[in-house]
């Protein structure tokens, strides 16, 4: 008997004139708080990397627990996916694959007309603006790790720049750039695809082509910009990332290795 996530597969792949990637599983709810908290409701009964794709989300979330908001018509999905053969030191970099797969996703969508481009570790800029938001969760139970991986993209309205915090990058919606703002179902399908195939990458190769493939869409690469931690901020030039993905920074006290921090140009 077809299970109800091969159905929705099947169902997906149709709207989105591509084959659902072999392997994954997808998940719709109709309404949900938060697709990373269905993520860790789910975690310990997986039986394969499962998308959760939420047609409304009224409790998202974004990193250090701050609001994401999720108009209709935007894209909300976390992909939940165990982890046990990937050595914990390695999990995070999912993020970078993540980042590729929406920056893939969103030139697919609008071609190269305009300037799209990289913010560590996994923003999305279109013409300087941010288009979306990824935020790594990790989970333990009796089964194994798994990783939670939320992505939310902007695709019919982005928030008033007046609800962020200072300094932070305007946000976009991938629909400006458009003649309409894409189906939420063909944009699930689209990063879906290219995270899977960078996925398999990364399995086969390790990081050094997802590292350089980040690196070539870098945003202001060899620029100052800041970094701020909990409790101090560095000024420096942004040299690119290592081979763990984190940010060198070169300041006037000498260079630096930063392994979480808010960026601001």
């Amino acid at each position: 008997m077809t299970s109800p996530f091969m159905q929705r597969n099947s169902l997906l792949a149709l709207q989105t004139d591509r084959r659902w990637p072999a392997g994954y599983e997808y998940r719709y709810v109709p309404q949900v708080g938060s697709t990373m908290d269905e993520a860790r409701a789910i975690a310990p009964h997986l039986s394969a990397p499962t998308w959760i794709h939420a047609g409304a989300q009224t409790q998202g979330r974004g990193r250090r627990a701050r609001a994401w908001r999720d108009p209709s018509g935007n894209l909300a999905t976390t992909l939940v996916m165990p982890v046990q053969d990937v050595a914990t030191e390695q999990v995070s970099l999912a993020s970078f694959i993540a980042a590729l797969a929406v920056y893939d996703m969103a030139h697919e969508m609008i071609g190269s007309e305009q300037s799209m481009t990289l913010k560590w570790p996994n923003d999305v800029l279109i013409n300087g603006g941010k288009v979306s938001g990824i935020l790594l969760e990790g989970h333990h139970p009796k089964s194994g790790p798994v990783v939670s991986i939320g992505i939310g993209v902007n695709l019919v309205a982005a928030p008033q720049s007046n609800t962020l915090e200072q300094g932070a990058v305007a946000p976009v919606a991938l629909g400006q750039f458009m003649p309409a703002a894409p189906d939420p179902n063909i944009v699930m399908g689209s990063i879906a695809d290219h995270f899977a195939r960078y996925w398999a990458i990364f399995r086969t190769e390790g990081f050094a082509p997802i590292r350089a493939a980040w690196m070539a869409h870098a945003a202001h690469l060899g620029c100052d910009i800041t970094a701020r931690l909990p409790k101090e901020t560095h000024v420096g030039r942004f040299d690119g990332i290592d081979t763990d993905g984190c940010l060198l920074l070169s300041t006037r006290h000498g260079p630096l290795r930063i392994a979480a921090a808010d960026i601001y140009f």
